[in-house]
């Protein structure tokens, strides 16, 4: 199975080094931690600060981190853990360490002996299907089995606190948790855990990208076993006859697993896509640079008026990212109906509709159910809204169906831009008819793209308003409203006093007569402010505040 290497020997550093002087060299924040934490300590005793310095402590990392030239800081996860970014002295790819009580405590001579105990209650340990309930029976037997106290006598195991600390632990973990791969599920700031085969497992992360963690496969046949276990956890074997699997975690992350050395010339490899926890807010986002106040109040009239959207772009450029962002600007009254192969939309309303695929496998207890046949369903669910994780493939003559019988829809599409939107949706195996394409009225263009200062990033490329199509040419129109300048990093707004959709839908929407029809334009700059003033004034950001505001303001006829 993987084991956890560090990316230094770990040895007891010389006491002198170590002694009173060393600690009070700790940041604050650092020394604090180390106060209340044993094992973080302990590894920080060991830690060649000689050579790296001595890493800073962030309770809460920001992406403002990712401009720092060196990398080497602490931070808290869940469950009382924390990471070290550690620094590769090559500067090719830094280190994810996972600071466990397993870390610095070596119970190898334990276990085995803890296991032994705990395959008499093998059965009743099976039968509990409450993950806490589970967790509360392992922790009392690996009590009964331990004791701290030498003079004990009875066949207990012998330990010390922070022996018996690291069995539970570790026992928690194994049993229940995802093995070594749970502190990497634990950390908040991981969007991606990705093991290739052989060698280091790689994530990436939200503020530091492409980093290789410590948890590493020695041989092939480590990583086998290790994919044959991960497929019996999450009750979707893998064998030579079913190499390949889809399924979704617990706590909704997606995983990939290709199972052996026929299909996979380097052998086995798993991919975990996390779950986001809370959305990032539109407000985080424009923080980031990835839009502006004004396009963000442009696309909030847009969709609190009914419009439909396809967020369209690459693999990994932030598509779902935005929807979610966008989910807070629909009305709260709303009724909205979700549709994903994997959950990953969220919708802060309360009248939501959640539904995802089901896929026929080895636990299947009825048949295949798609995204075709849940779209048709949920037509008949009398939705205000219709959002699709993704549309692939024939569910997108459903949702074209749907727009013409004002269901608004709102969904991502892998495309790289307009015209190739375009080209998929009226080309084979889609066919939605040319004539169709009008009911679908914006299309926003998201991309990872090279800032000018080298760093990479995610933006908003361009937001565009499907006009219609001319038979006559056999030409689709369309406008630019917004776009991204790749030379400076600002947003241009060519649709300013030239915008179908304001003008001529959302201005007659709202009740503003033709002749005044370029008022709107003072509307959309004035709501632009008071976005800006809540988040820079206020200091909102979070997904939820956000929202909540936005539905109080609507209440009071703010916006």
């Amino acid at each position: 199975m993987a084991q956890t290497v560090l990316p230094f020997i770990q040895e007891e550093r010389p006491s002198v080094a170590r002694g009173p002087e060393f600690w009070e060299q700790l940041p604050d924040a650092l020394y604090e931690q180390c106060q209340q934490s044993y094992f973080l300590a302990e590894y920080i005793k060991r830690l060649p600060v000689e050579e790296i310095g001595i890493p800073d402590f962030y309770a809460k990392p920001s992406r403002k981190l990712t401009d720092l030239d060196y990398y080497n800081l602490i931070y808290p996860i869940k469950e009382g853990l924390f990471v070290h970014i550690y620094p590769d002295p090559l500067g090719v790819r830094d280190h994810h360490i996972a600071i466990e009580p397993t870390t610095v405590v070596d119970i190898d001579h334990l276990l085995p002996k803890v296991e032994d105990k705990l395959v008499a209650y093998a059965d009743e340990i099976g039968r509990i299907e409450d993950q806490e309930e589970k967790r509360t029976v392992l922790l009392n037997l690996v009590d009964g089995f331990c004791t701290t106290n030498r003079k004990s006598k009875g066949g207990k195991i012998q330990v010390t606190p922070q022996e018996l600390e690291a069995l539970k632990y570790l026992v928690i973990r194994d049993k229940i948790g995802l093995g070594v791969l749970q502190p990497l599920l634990l950390d908040p700031y991981i969007e991606d855990i990705s093991c290739s085969g052989v060698g280091n497992i790689f994530v990436e992360h939200k503020i530091f990208k492409s980093v290789q963690s410590s948890i590493a496969f020695a041989t092939h046949d480590e990583v086998d076993d290790f994919a044959v276990w991960l497929g019996e956890w999450i009750k979707h074997p893998v064998t030579v006859r079913n190499p390949l699997v889809d399924a979704v975690l617990p706590d909704g992350s997606r995983i990939n697993i290709v199972y052996g050395r026929e299909i996979s010339k380097r052998g086995s490899n798993f991919t975990i896509r996390k779950a986001g926890g809370t959305p990032l807010s539109i407000l985080e986002l424009i923080e980031f640079g990835s839009l502006t106040y004004m396009i963000a109040s442009y696309l909030s009239f847009m969709l609190e008026e009914g419009l439909n959207m396809f967020v369209v772009g690459a693999t990994a450029s932030g598509k779902t990212t935005l929807l979610n962002a966008l989910n807070t600007f629909l009305k709260p009254e709303d009724k909205i109906v979700t549709i994903e192969d994997t959950p990953e939309v969220h919708v802060p309303h309360k009248n939501w509709v959640q539904e995802v695929t089901r896929h026929m496998g080895a636990d299947s207890k009825g048949g295949e159910v798609g995204m075709f046949e849940l779209l048709k369903a949920a037509l008949r669910q009398r939705p205000d809204r219709i959002i699709v994780g993704e549309i692939r493939s024939i569910e997108a003559v459903v949702a074209f169906q749907a727009m013409q019988t004002g269901h608004g829809v709102i969904s991502t599409f892998h495309a790289a831009s307009v015209e190739k939107l375009i080209q998929r949706l009226t080309g084979h195996p889609i066919n939605i008819p040319k004539t169709y394409i009008d009911n679908l009225n914006l299309a926003v263009i998201q991309s990872a793209v090279r800032l000018p200062d080298g760093r990479g990033a995610r933006r908003v490329m361009s937001v565009n308003e499907i006009i219609g199509y001319d038979p006559v040419t056999d030409s689709f129109s369309f406008l630019e409203a917004f776009r991204w300048n790749p030379a400076t990093d600002e947003f241009e707004f060519p649709g300013y006093m030239n915008s179908y959709l304001l003008e001529n839908v959302i201005a007659i929407k709202r009740g503003i007569p033709p002749h005044k029809r370029k008022a709107i334009y003072t509307d959309v700059k004035r709501r632009a402010r008071i976005f800006e003033k809540l988040h820079k004034e206020k200091g909102v950001t979070d997904f939820n505040d956000f929202f909540q505001i936005l539905a109080e303001a609507r209440k009071q006829n703010l916006l």
